[in-house]
């Protein structure tokens, strides 16, 4: 890019320098992007205390939850205005396909906010106690109180989605926030804070700081003063979060790995359950947590599936993600192409058989970034590490089952459970699905999703829900007030250890 512009940081509702900087460059070409304030420990000290400064001057968090979901509403008006920037920034620095990046990446981040929002003004903070009627005595209240200070941690792959659901409720709560992009996609989340600034966020309410997870993620897990913290990421990172936190005891969200997977019955409709199928592990050249990696199949037809798969996959353009043509970008760094090409080595020393895998032109742009062909491999048992591992590429594994029960067990025999898919007659992949251990099941699709739908994972996929009201309910803390009524001294339990007043 030429003349790429250089981002500072947001802290306190001023934009800092740091005394590095470091340049995000285009996963598909190598060339420079933009060029980013580096973050340290010092800058996230500074973005929590600024947010604890805020929270403790309360301006933010005496808001109605109508006029807080009004200034969510403007950071939305103003991000869809630039959409376009967005995007092509997003394709810069995470080499997002076009199509994608204005689907999904862009299009879905502005919407959640909207989303929050509209729940923000939903919102009672306080109402009695249904199972405690009030009586001529005495009343119960149940109030929902923000934490106070929050910070999400947020990856490389959706970063304006994934910083949506953690700052949409929290700020729709009423809290303060840090937010802390993944080092290698940080610029739509510095342009959402300008438009956060545009919209009138007071000072220090959104906080958005740059740095390395091991230094700058581990500090705002560790610090006293953050209260709750949301993470989405690997859950080998994931524990380190959790165990971080358990210093403080603040409260936590864990949004995990996951290796999804995806079952086709043998009465499911192929012409559609192969796109399917295929959309499920490459959208985004699979770097997705609830992609649907393991294709489990019948065994008696997995030879005609796999060569349908084999076919179609044939039809996925590869190429430049800034033409709206382009199916398929490259993955997002070399360090994720090396990540991948690492577990094809495993899969030949496992003995699983590739049954396709793409080529890549020899020409440019393809003699540089980091570009990665579709791979599926057949002859995989679900013992293998092709088969437990996430890969986060775009890398399809075959299991075939016996039946339903099969199925259902390979499926289960997993440590992670993000997310699952079956292909079928609905009644029947209804069954199926009841027995699958995901936090997300879909049934005749996949990564269809909407806001209002609480998402995360279960076993070492997760802890917590974001999105829906349940997301909402992470980022508040319960308080019960008791009121008594009347000075009836008899009325209440004091005779237990006070005599009657003279």
């Amino acid at each position: 890019m030429t003349g790429a512009p250089t981002y500072r940081m947001f802290i306190d509702g001023a934009w800092v320098d740091a005394p590095e900087t470091y340049e995000i460059t285009s996963p598909a070409t190598d060339e420079i992007t933009a060029r980013v304030a580096f973050g340290g420990v010092e800058h996230a000290d500074a973005a929590v205390a600024a947010a604890k400064a805020a929270h403790d001057e309360g301006t933010w968090r005496r808001m109605t939850p109508e006029q807080r979901a009004d200034v969510l509403d403007r950071i939305a008006d103003s991000m869809e205005a630039k959409a376009d920037l967005l995007s092509r920034l997003a394709t810069g620095e995470n080499g997002v396909t076009a199509r994608t990046a204005g689907a999904f990446h862009i299009g879905l981040g502005i919407a959640n906010l909207r989303v929050f929002a509209a729940m923000a003004r939903g919102f009672e903070p306080e109402q009695p106690n249904p199972l405690s009627p009030e009586t001529e005595d005495s009343r119960s209240v149940i109030r929902r109180e923000p934490i106070g200070v929050c910070a999400g941690i947020v990856p490389f792959n959706f970063p304006l989605v994934l910083a949506g659901w953690k700052l949409g409720p929290a700020l729709a709560a009423g809290n303060t926030f840090v937010l802390k992009c993944d080092e290698n996609t940080p610029l739509t989340l510095l342009e959402l804070a300008k438009s956060a600034e545009e919209a009138g966020l007071p000072r220090g309410v959104l906080n958005v700081i740059t740095g390395p997870g091991e230094t700058v993620g581990d500090r705002l897990a560790a610090h006293p003063d953050v209260r709750k913290i949301g993470f989405t990421g690997s859950t080998e990172v994931g524990k380190i979060v959790q165990r971080k936190s358990a210093d403080n005891l603040k409260k936590v969200t864990l949004e995990l790995g996951g290796k999804g997977p995806n079952i086709l019955l043998d009465d499911a409709d192929l012409d559609l359950a192969i796109d399917g199928s295929l959309f499920a592990f490459l959208m985004y050249s699979g770097q997705v947590c609830e992609s649907g990696t393991r294709l489990l199949v019948p065994e008696s037809r997995k030879t005609e599936i796999v060569e349908r798969l084999v076919r179609r996959v044939q039809d996925v353009r590869i190429g430049d993600p800034l033409d709206p043509s382009t199916d398929m970008g490259p993955v997002a760094s070399h360090d994720q192409k090396k990540r991948v090409e690492r577990y094809v080595a495993i899969a030949a020393e496992e003995g699983a058989t590739v049954a396709y895998r793409g080529e890549l032109p020899d020409a440019a742009p393809f003699d540089r970034g980091a570009w990665v062909p579709p791979i599926i491999y057949t002859d995989v048992t679900n013992d293998m590490r092709i088969a437990r591992e996430e890969v986060f590429g775009p890398v399809l594994v075959v299991i075939g089952y016996a039946d339903d029960a099969d199925a259902v067990r390979i499926a289960n025999d997993s440590e992670y459970g993000l997310s699952a898919g079956v292909w079928g007659s609905p009644e029947r992949a209804l069954r199926v699905a009841d027995q699958l251990e995901a936090g997300t099941v879909w049934v005749n699709d996949w990564h269809a999703g909407f806001p209002m739908n609480p998402f995360g994972g279960y076993k070492q996929s997760g802890i917590g829900r974001e999105l829906g009201p349940d997301a909402l309910a992470e980022y508040t803390q319960v308080k019960t007030i008791q009121q008594a009524k009347d000075s009836d001294w008899s009325k209440r339990g004091y005779a237990l250890v006070l005599p009657p007043p003279a």
